[in-house]
């Protein structure tokens, strides 16, 4: 027993382990994740209703999107961004890994007779011929990826982005990070059952990296025939730091804000977003 929570409490190297891909089409937590979307008043897997509607509502304005506006959506889910965007008459492609929440993003495509294409693959992977005017990242999703996956697809944006376009995505700040403890806890069915309909036993473990500005949520998840773990990786940005992923794969970035619904920036929120246009 004491080799084991050994091995549970192990503080692994920066994004040493992926394992988002699994959370999100795991049969059981992708339809918890779901339903954590389609909640209008929570902000869990998605920000609630009446935030979404006032950041659909600045994006219309602050890129001029109608009818001859093409949009890429990365990390879309269900459509909560592409049916508003598609409805303000863009042309909006929606990628993401997640199977249940593609096949209801399609459903309400269709119920609504939306021209939306949804793609169900890894964004990561994702390859298209077409051009773009903007790209989409909310919800801070560039977050949970790795330096090397970052320089990626931002390398990615700048090939599917036409002269001029320009990505829209926010981070997590400093601020947010200095307000993060390391922690370890336990308990049963953690997050009333979220990981498993099966009883279960979870620790989790906060470990924090001052130099790296990154934090791990690691999850060991202990059912009866099995055993699972899953890295929630956070990287936490200076605009500064940002700025300097842009500029290398490409780009300049045109604006600031504390969230992409256009708020003045604040150094002290604990999220903000940027405005980067390809050169």
């Amino acid at each position: 027993m004491f080799a084991e929570l050994e091995k549970i409490n192990i503080r692994p190297k920066p994004f040493q382990y992926y394992t988002t891909e699994e959370l999100w089409t795991d049969e059981h937590t992708s339809k918890q994740m779901l339903e954590f979307h389609l909640n209008e008043s929570i902000d869990i897997s998605s920000r609630n209703k009446k935030f979404i509607d006032k950041s659909v509502e600045w994006m219309a304005s602050e890129f001029n999107i109608g009818r001859d506006s093409k949009i890429a959506d990365f990390g879309c889910g269900p459509g909560l961004y592409t049916v508003r965007l598609s409805k303000h008459g863009a042309n909006v492609t929606g990628i993401d890994f997640s199977g249940r929440s593609i096949e209801y993003a399609k459903e309400v495509a269709a119920r609504e007779q939306l021209n939306i294409s949804y793609v169900k693959q890894n964004y990561l992977e994702f390859e298209t011929e077409d051009r773009f005017d903007l790209v989409l990242m909310i919800f801070c999703d560039f977050c949970a990826l790795s330096p090397i996956q970052r320089k990626g697809l931002l390398s990615k944006f700048h090939k599917i982005i036409k002269p001029k376009g320009s990505v829209l995505l926010d981070v997590y700040s400093l601020s947010a990070f200095e307000q993060r403890e390391e922690a370890a806890t336990y308990e049963v069915n953690q997050l009333n059952g979220f990981w498993s309909p099966n009883r279960y036993y979870s620790f989790l473990n906060t470990f924090k990296y001052d130099e790296e500005k990154v934090v791990l949520d690691k999850y060991t998840i202990i059912e009866l025939d099995r055993t699972r773990k899953v890295y929630n990786w956070l990287q936490y940005f200076s605009p500064g730091d940002l700025e300097r992923e842009f500029i290398e794969a490409g780009f300049s970035v045109k604006g600031l804000y504390s969230d992409v619904a256009g708020t003045p920036y604040d150094r002290k929120s604990s999220e903000f977003a940027v405005i980067a246009n390809r050169v």
